[in-house]
C-alpha cells in the first residue's frame, strides 16, 4: 500500500489496483479520478495516485509520455474545480439559509460571511495550498462557490494551484518513487511541505493581530488622557 489513505484497505482507494484496472486506458481513468476528487467531492486517493502514475511512467508501466500525463492530470484537475465551484454556487443559497435548531446551526449563512472575508484576505494562497492538503482540497472549491468568490480570481489561483499539485507529486513519484520511505509516507511528506508553506501566513496573522492589538492600546491611552 502506499499513502495513509490506501490503508483503508478498499480497493478503490489503492493506487495500484487502480491504474492496472484501468490497463491501457490508465491515463485517462486516472483523470477521471481527479476530476471527481477535485470536482464532485468525492474522497479518493489523490496525492498517492499522482505519485503512483509519476512511478508507473518512470518504470515504463505506463506506456505515456510524462508531459502528457502532466497536461492531461492537471487540466483534469482544474477542470473538477471549476465543476466544484459551480456546484457551490448552485447549492450554496438552498443549503446556507437560516433555519432553527442543530440544522441551523451547523448550517449557518454567517459561517459563509466568514469564509468569504477569509477567502478574501487570504485567497489566493489557501487555493494553492489546499491542493496538498486530503480532504480540504475536496471541499475549498465548494466553499469558494458557496461564499461567491469571484470566478476569475478563482479560476486563476486554482489553475496555479493545479499545475504545482499534478505536476510536482508526478515528478515527485517520477524521480523519488523507488524511495522506499517516500513512497510508503507520500501524504505525510505533502503535508509536512503544507506546513513549512504555512509559516510565511502564520507570521503575517500574528504581525496583524498585534498590529491591531497595539492600536487598540494607543486608542485606550488616548482615552485615558
Amino acid at each position: 500500500m502506499i499513502g495513509l489513505l490506501p490503508a483503508l484497505s478498499l480497493p478503490w482507494m489503492d493506487p495500484e489496483q487502480l491504474i492496472h484496472g484501468f490497463g491501457s486506458y490508465a491515463l485517462w481513468g486516472v483523470a477521471l479520478i481527479i476530476f471527481a476528487e477535485c470536482g464532485l467531492f468525492a474522497i479518493l486517493p489523490g496525492d498517492s495516485l499522482l505519485f503512483t502514475m509519476g512511478l508507473f511512467v518512470a518504470v515504463g508501466a505506463v506506456n505515456q509520455p510524462l508531459g502528457l500525463v502532466c497536461l492531461v492530470l492537471t487540466i483534469a484537475a482544474i477542470l473538477g474545480n471549476a465543476c466544484g465551484y459551480a456546484l457551490g454556487r448552485l447549492i450554496g443559497p438552498p443549503l446556507f439559509r437560516p433555519r432553527a435548531g442543530m440544522v441551523g446551526r451547523v448550517l449557518n449563512p454567517a459561517y459563509v460571511t466568514r469564509t468569504r472575508q477569509f477567502l478574501d484576505y487570504h485567497g489566493h494562497r489557501a487555493l494553492i495550498l489546499a491542493r496538498f492538503v486530503p480532504i480540504v482540497r475536496t471541499f475549498v472549491t465548494l466553499v469558494a462557490g458557496v461564499s461567491r468568490m469571484s470566478f476569475a480570481r478563482f479560476i486563476g489561483f486554482t489553475a496555479i494551484g493545479g499545475v504545482l499539485w499534478a505536476c510536482g507529486v508526478l515528478l515527485l513519484g517520477f524521480f523519488l518513487g523507488n524511495v522506499t520511505w517516500i513512497r510508503s509516507h507520500i501524504d505525510l511528506v505533502l503535508v509536512a511541505i503544507v506546513a513549512v508553506s504555512l509559516l510565511p501566513m502564520l507570521a503575517e496573522v500574528v504581525r496583524h493581530r498585534l498590529r491591531r492589538d497595539g492600536a487598540g492600546a494607543t486608542e485606550v491611552i488616548v482615552e485615558t488622557h
